[in-house]
């Protein structure tokens, strides 16, 4: 049987949207997100309410207009052709996304209380970083942290984890608001690649709890499915051999800060000193630049 946090392809969707996560759905506060299919030459009005959004091409190109301003998104082939362009529409605001050719869209969102400007910003801005090493190698694009772009409470970036490896490792948490940790509702959204023959590929992803605040999620995941981090250890997200597999994270919290502080499962955090001996997966990056490199990072 699945878990209540797990929500497979195809069965999340409403009003139009592939996937409808909401706080309201995910029983929570903060966190949402909504991906959409638009056929070419198709339009939506829509508009933020209490959320701040991010909108991120997953494969296509769009544009965006908001009070008077237009804005087109590159976009790009696939996930896996690189980190794409996007567009930060803040609180309060209506917008209309466009696509000319057709196209998949995600649409990052968090409770915000600050209104802030309507922005775009190219892919050649966004940060790739590698991070681990060995098996456990992995290609983040930074395009919504906290420490590369300005928002209220929204975070989120994407992750790239090669066939056969290991990413979200060790588990680590982010449920409480401590000096070392702060207190982030998290969802996942994975795409895999397809084998060479176009088989569908697949991976697992695994949440789990304390003594004081229990969960167990152990999933199965492949294109189009979504996995909501309530609270607890995450990770790892194992990429299935000959299949890649992306993820994007988007989280928001309570907290007065926004930041990304996590702590690892002290019984596994002992794996990072391991990685200063290996090289970092040679497949990497699957494309485009490589600016930063943090083999300490989660």
């Amino acid at each position: 049987m699945n878990s209540e946090y797990y929500i497979a392809a195809g069965s999340g969707g409403s009003g139009g949207f592939d996937i409808v996560v909401t706080p309201e759905s995910a029983g929570w506060s903060e966190s949402s997100l909504l991906t959409i299919t638009l056929a070419p030459g198709e339009s939506v009005d829509l508009n933020t309410g209490r959320d701040e959004i991010m909108v991120v091409p997953l494969s296509g190109s769009a544009t965006v207009t908001s009070d008077g301003t237009e804005f087109t998104l590159l976009g790009r082939a696939s996930v896996f052709d690189g980190p794409s362009d996007f567009v930060y529409v803040g609180a309060e605001s209506a917008y209309t996304l466009g696509s000319r050719a057709g196209g998949r869209f995600a649409l990052c969102g968090a409770r915000a209380e600050a209104k802030l400007p309507f922005r775009y910003v190219p892919a050649a801005d966004i940060s790739v970083e590698l991070r681990g090493a060995g098996n456990c190698s992995r290609q983040v694009h930074n395009f919504g942290t906290a420490d590369t772009f300005e928002a209220d409470s929204l975070i989120a970036c994407e992750v790239i984890t090669p066939g056969g490896n290991w990413s979200s490792y060790p588990g680590h948490k982010h449920d409480e608001n401590t000096e070392n940790e702060s207190a982030l509702e998290e969802i996942y959204y994975f795409e895999i690649a397809e084998g060479p023959d176009g088989s569908n590929g697949f991976g697992y992803h695994r949440v789990y709890g304390t003594p004081q605040r229990p969960i167990e999620v152990l999933e199965e995941v492949r294109t189009g499915d979504v996995v909501l981090v309530p609270h607890g250890y995450h990770g790892p997200s194992v990429a299935a051999p000959g299949y890649h597999m992306y993820y994007l994270n988007v989280m928001a919290g309570p907290g007065p800060e926004r930041a990304w502080n996590i702590v690892d499962d002290p019984e596994h955090t002992w794996i990072r000193g391991t990685w200063s001996d290996q090289a970092v997966d040679p497949r990497l990056p699957l494309n485009g630049p490589t600016l930063d490199s943090d083999p300490e990072g989660a």
